[in-house]
């Protein structure tokens, strides 16, 4: 049901494409959409009924905003675009990267094979992905065996090791004709399309020749390559007889969750499979449009020559933006691959809500408790403070998050403290979290990114009215904090809130004080082991500074490659004079270190 204040907005809507952007009740946008009509498409999040994650944005939204764009396809655009740029909760995100290993063939005069996963606009073949490095590497050594090119950095004067072996074209002594090269290429570019009956059947004669001739080893050499072919890619099973370079979208949609499968086909056949579970807020169609898009939109990713989707995806507007032909096929392999697609999309949704069924109680229902004991409105994201000395020496803090009760990894980072201030030292833990907070929001707001729904510092009292000075008083935002106390026994105890330190009450037995408990424990193991680190390595350090002859880059040498006292002592002198270091400073280190006890570094 639409606020008043709601209803004024949506009497204004116009007849237009376009994009929204929904907020809640902090103002920060929560998902953004596209629509061809958005007069009739924002409506019906309001004017209709909902269930699963589309019901929960819903339940959130406190307001919103349009924009109007004159196409379609502007629209699709506008939309990816300010995905990335606010990364909304509700709305399916990808990484920018792919993370895919190809092969490349070089655009040079004298050209070579690699593996790359940097995907850049210079005139090169890219092929792929490979499911693997793995994978691409056989197929590499597999191609410079069977079809070489360039292996050395050429014009050395003198025959390459590599050209000896058979494996490169001698660009290392003599200039190789471009026609040379061209035919090689052309049947590398055969082969990485799926046509390796031609190159099996020419190692076949090879292998009987060099047999016949007495030459076993060339022979055992050509039956591997053969051997490799009959492995890795005639035992897989063919599925495309025209050797199209396509990728194959589809998706299974239940309980508000869309289940999303892409097949990757090279060489005609299955080359690698990526499956994504996301909320489905929109029309499966619609939210599978935007993952294409997105899909294509990130970095080091090839676009294939063919697309295959469902029936209802928009392709002619996808076709416009990504320059490539999106079909459905209506029979034959292609078809039951689509749906091979849609029945592991929906396997995969299937075991999802398994895991769920079991996972969420702990998790999103216990971080609701958090927040409902602090009365406040449910909020996905948390983030957790606590600091790390020894007598104010080497003081850290570090920072832990939670979204949805879950530890969000990529999302954790360490600080080192400055105290930049005299008057202050590592064990004033007023001034660590003071710095610290004010380092974490600021950067936050220079970047305009989202903001966490709640902060809770692993402190008292002290330490709760220093972050709500920073925030309210030095950064001008309302964020709500609570502090995490523990017990005599170093357990976690309560949770207190506001300038006086009030008590939150909180069951002791919830799954909402287990997540607390956890949140806590969390942030205590993640700044522990950053401080024993760096504590760590000052130590080893400023012990080597005391030794005469070690001077700043020989220490750095040792700490790159060793990283701890023990390692240096149990190291030969001769290991030591490998770096750099002469014999007689390698046995003054030994003999130092070796009359020095090693002390455990202790939390």
């Amino acid at each position: 049901m639409a606020t008043e204040y709601l209803e004024h907005k949506l009497a204004l809507l116009p007849d237009r494409p376009g994009c929204y952007l929904m907020k809640d009740i902090n103002a920060k946008i929560i998902y953004v959409g596209k629509a061809k009509n958005l007069k009739h498409r924002v409506r019906s999040y309001f004017k209709s009924s909902h269930e699963g994650k589309t019901a929960k944005l819903v339940s959130e939204i406190r307001d919103f905003e349009t924009i109007i764009t004159s196409t379609d396809k502007e629209a699709f655009l506008l939309e990816i675009t300010l995905i990335q740029k606010h990364q909304p909760y509700f709305n399916i995100k990808l990484k920018k990267g792919t993370g895919y290993p190809y092969i490349k063939i070089t655009n040079e005069r004298d050209p070579q094979m690699m593996i790359t996963g940097q995907v850049k606009k210079d005139g090169g073949y890219y092929f792929g992905p490979y499911p693997n490095v793995y994978a691409a590497e056989g197929t590499l050594h597999f191609l410079q065996k069977v079809y070489p090119l360039r292996r050395c950095k050429g014009n050395l004067g003198r025959p390459c090791l590599y050209y000896h072996m058979g494996q490169c074209l001698g660009a290392c002594f003599q200039e190789v004709p471009v026609a040379t090269y061209d035919r090689q290429i052309a049947k590398i570019k055969s082969f990485l399309n799926g046509n390796v009956s031609s190159v099996k059947k020419s190692l076949q004669q090879k292998m009987a020749t060099a047999s016949k001739n007495l030459k076993f080893e060339r022979a055992a050499e050509l039956r591997d390559q053969v051997h490799y072919i009959e492995q890795t890619v005639e035992k897989q099973k063919i599925i495309s007889h025209d050797h199209t370079p396509r990728d194959l979208f589809n998706y299974y949609v239940d309980k508000g969750w869309i289940s999303i499968q892409v097949f990757f086909i090279r060489q005609a056949r299955l080359m690698k499979r990526e499956k994504r579970i996301f909320p489905c807020i929109n029309t499966p169609e619609e939210e599978l449009a935007s993952f294409i898009l997105q899909f294509y939109n990130r970095k080091n990713n090839v676009l294939p020559r063919e697309i295959l989707v469902p029936q209802a995806v928009d392709r002619s507007t996808l076709a416009q933006i990504l320059h490539v032909p999106l079909r459905t096929p209506q029979r034959g392999q292609k078809r039951d691959l689509l749906q091979m697609a849609q029945e592991n999309a929906k396997l995969v949704l299937l075991e999802k809500f398994r895991l769920m069924e079991l996972d969420n109680r702990q998790t999103v229902e216990a971080q609701k408790q958090i927040f409902a004991a602090l009365d406040l409105p449910y909020g996905h994201v948390i983030e957790s403070f606590d600091h790390s000395h020894i007598q104010g020496m080497d003081p850290v803090s570090a920072m832990v998050s939670f979204v949805d009760g879950k530890p969000q990894k990529s999302n954790y980072r360490k600080y080192k403290i400055k105290n930049e201030l005299e008057e202050h030292n590592g064990a004033d833990e007023a001034a660590n979290t003071r710095e610290v907070i004010y380092r974490r929001y600021s950067r936050l707001l220079k970047e305009k990114k989202p903001l966490p729904d709640l902060i809770l510092m692993d402190g008292g009292l002290i330490e709760l009215r220093v972050v709500l000075d920073v925030l309210h008083n030095e950064l001008g935002i309302h964020i709500p904090v609570a502090g995490m106390v523990k017990d005599n026994h170093h357990n976690t105890s309560h949770l207190i809130v506001g300038e006086q330190g009030l008590n939150v009450p909180l069951d002791p037995k919830s799954e909402g004080f287990y997540l607390l408990q956890r949140i806590q424990d969390e942030v205590h193991r993640f700044v522990i082991s950053y401080h024993r680190k760096t504590h760590s390595k000052n130590a080893l350090s400023s012990q080597l500074e005391s030794i005469k002859g070690v001077g700043p880059k020989t220490r750095i040498k040792l700490l790159k490659n060793y990283g701890s006292v023990r390692k240096i002592k149990e190291a030969p002198v001769e290991d030591l004079m490998k770096l750099g270091v002469s014999q007689t400073v390698a046995q003054t280190i030994k003999l130092s270190l070796s009359t020095t006890p090693i002390r455990k570094i202790g939390s």
